[in-house]
């Protein structure tokens, strides 16, 4: 970044400022010296950009005595306006980011370095990504908490969700920290989940420090996101000392980060320093009443349920008698039995835990998210957690196929209905209602993958029910109807971008900007498109651009209501009886479509068995013998079957149309046509 003051005999002088993101890219703002005084893109101090030069845009590495302007600013306000102290010895930090820019991995980094493990320990990567599907999936579900100490400074580091469907874990986290690190990858820039957590944290008030991540990848424009990402504090209206952010470049699978990209250190030292010095201590009251916000919720076997969050006021102590209030009207009383501090990868129990520490406390056994755990005489509740509001529901009932019970060992109404009920409890931004009938639930939740991560979770502790296809919520507001809108990024090869443009037409998608990224030929695609355009498209993007599309979302904001629109062109091919499928059958039923099974599978009549080639239904018999005669044929024909589609949970939940179901079993996963809204089918083969 470059800034020049020219001025000539006769003219005013002028401020000219040239942000430089490539050789082949820059941009230049002009502005008389009058107009210094007044906000630029939303900030207001006048040699704002001259300190952000001299400090973060220098190829120099910065000298450690250098301080955050965002420390410095939140510790002259705290001082000024209340007897509130602040905490020296703890850091509590949140890592967030868009799906898979690096967080975990980083995490991972610091760990090793802070010498959480043995020498001689084995250590899985993503270690923090603790879940099977986590693990199965690449992505990070649950926040999880660890801590690590670097010279004498307790560090509590809260990992969190990319995708923006798990937003609500992420907005409860923030509770929780004093500031959070920004990772954004050095190549795609500020992502929409990118967008997302920052104005969480910015509404906040908390400190950024900035990690441009993955920096030793070959296309990698650090300078380009760097300026991007200060436009988009900008265009969030962060304050002056937010907009003052600390940049930092790291590798986090090599473990190395520095002031410049060009300069890494051999460890993550600048970026614990970056940590120590830009991100303030816990702000608390020492010596007032006991105030602790429930900010997360575990279960254990054992210990029963435990609340994680962090002490605000106050000093807790195992065996103390509490409060716990949600309002200042609703308390009741309760005794903590256990108390356990995060120390290194492990809980560690704890005798007692003074305010600004996060901890963990067992023994109130019906304690919720939102909840305070206050002083049992004078305390006084802290202010509920508030998430927004979900956008996708789907109806989920008991299983009525003929193939009930086979496999599961929850299968009634009264089992689905508790463990729904059950996920309430730690799962903020999810909702439950019941149903037009006794055996149906209607969840909503955040996004399609929010609610698939939950029927998934549920099948694997061996629940068998139906699941309907996702609707989003809509609301009316002056008698006009108004849908669900989301921000949609597409990254997609040039020769595959028409397809692409043509496919988010048809869905009501309304292109915004579209530019190149790095030096593959990418171009990113930015929509704003109804979230009914959304349903059904992550697998007709992928076989648009073959399967080189790269399709992220987040939630934008309600709109007028888009019109109607088509998300599937193509029927079902549905079994005509209940059977065991052969080959002589699926050779001829193959002609009319894909098939989603192969020979020797047990089906019933209704089941969808494949992609009919034709809109409209149509009904086949798929367990058709041979006829057996007495005459000996010379040979008998070979078949030769196509190999049937492969469709996981997230497939068939995108696939199913309004008339249709997905039976969900521990071993199975099958689509069906809805008894209750059965329609004619295109006839029978």
């Amino acid at each position: 970044m470059e800034i020049a003051f020219g001025s000539h005999a006769s003219v005013t002088p002028a401020f000219s400022l040239s942000t430089r993101t490539n050789s082949s890219n820059s941009r230049s703002f002009g502005f008389s010296a009058s107009l210094l005084k007044v906000p630029f893109f939303g900030c207001t101090s006048s040699n704002f950009y001259a300190k952000r030069s001299i400090n973060y845009f220098s190829r120099n590495p910065i000298q450690k005595s250098i301080k955050c302007s965002v420390s410095q600013a939140t510790e002259i306000t705290a001082d000024t306006t209340s007897k509130l102290t602040r905490r020296r010895d703890i850091r509590n930090i949140a890592i967030v980011a868009h799906v898979d820019h690096g967080k975990t991995t980083l995490v991972d980094a610091m760990l090793k370095q802070a010498k959480v493990f043995r020498d001689n320990q084995f250590v899985q990567e993503r270690i923090m990504d603790s879940n099977d599907i986590e693990r199965e999936r690449g992505i990070t579900i649950l926040s999880k908490n660890t801590s690590i100490t670097y010279h004498d400074t307790k560090i509590n580091i809260i990992d969190t969700p990319g995708h923006s469907d798990f937003g609500g874990e992420v907005e409860r986290i923030l509770n929780m920290v004093e500031g959070v690190l920004l990772v954004v990858d050095s190549v795609e820039g500020p992502m929409p989940q990118t967008r997302f957590v920052l104005k969480k944290a910015l509404e906040f008030g908390h400190a950024v420090v900035v990690v441009v991540n993955k920096i030793d990848r070959p296309s990698a424009r650090p300078d380009y996101v760097v300026n991007s990402t200060f436009e988009l504090f900008i265009e969030l209206n962060a304050s002056d000392e937010q907009c003052d952010f600390q940049v930092i470049y790291a590798s986090g699978i090599k473990g190395k980060a520095g002031l410049s990209p060009e300069n890494l250190a051999e460890d993550l030292g600048p970026l614990f320093e970056a940590i120590i010095r830009c991100i303030p201590g816990p702000h608390i009251d020492k010596d007032g009443a006991l105030q602790m916000l429930a900010t997360n919720i575990e279960y254990d076997e054992h210990k029963g349920r435990i609340a994680i969050g962090r002490l605000h006021a106050g000093t807790l102590s195992k065996g103390m008698d509490v409060r716990i209030c949600t309002s200042e009207d609703e308390c009741r009383f309760g005794r903590v039995s256990e108390l356990f501090v995060y120390e290194k990868f492990n809980r560690v129990p704890a005798g007692t835990v003074e305010a600004g520490d996060i901890c963990a406390v067992c023994g109130i056994d019906d304690i919720q998210i939102g909840e305070t755990i206050a002083d049992k005489s004078s305390g006084k509740p802290l202010p509920s957690i508030k998430v927004e509001e979900p956008t996708v529901k789907m109806a989920f009932s008991i299983n009525t196929s003929p193939f009930v019970g086979r496999e599961g060992k929850y299968v009634t109404s009264r089992n689905l209905r508790d463990r729904l009920y059950r996920e309430l409890e730690r799962n903020l931004a999810m909702k439950v209602d019941d149903g037009e009938t006794a055996d149906t639930f209607i969840v909503s939740g955040r996004g399609t993958l929010h609610i698939t991560i939950l029927i998934e979770n549920m099948r694997r502790e061996g629940y068998e029910f139906m699941v309907g296809p996702p609707k989003v919520i809509n609301k009316k507001v002056d008698d006009k109807l108004l849908e669900p809108y989301e921000i949609a990024t597409v990254e997609v090869p040039e020769e595959h971008m028409g397809p692409v443009v043509e496919l988010l037409g048809k869905r009501r998608g309304q292109m915004f900007d579209m530019q190149g990224v790095g030096a593959e030929g990418t171009v990113m695609l930015k929509y704003k498109i109804p979230t009914r355009g959304l349903l059904g498209l992550r697998n007709a993007i992928l076989t648009a651009s073959r399967g080189t599309a790269i399709l992220n979302t987040v939630f934008d904001s309600y709109g007028p209501w888009a019109g109607d629109m088509s998300t599937r062109d193509l029927g079902s091919l549905v079994a005509f009886e209940d059977g065991t499928s052969t080959s002589y059958a699926l050779a001829s039923s193959q002609e009319r479509g894909q098939l989603f099974i192969g020979p020797g599978v047990d089906v019933y009549k209704g089941q969808v068995v494949g992609i009919h080639q034709r809109p409209g239904d149509l009904s086949l018999n798929v367990c058709k013998k041979k006829a057996a005669t007495n005459i000996r044929s010379n040979k008998e024909q070979t078949v030769v079957l196509d190999t049937p589609l492969d469709y996981s949970l997230d497939d068939c939940i995108e696939y199913i149309q309004e008339d249709e179901l997905v039976e969900v079993t521990p071993s199975s996963i099958r689509m069906c046509k809805n008894p209750k809204m059965a329609k004619k089918t295109g006839g029978r083969s």
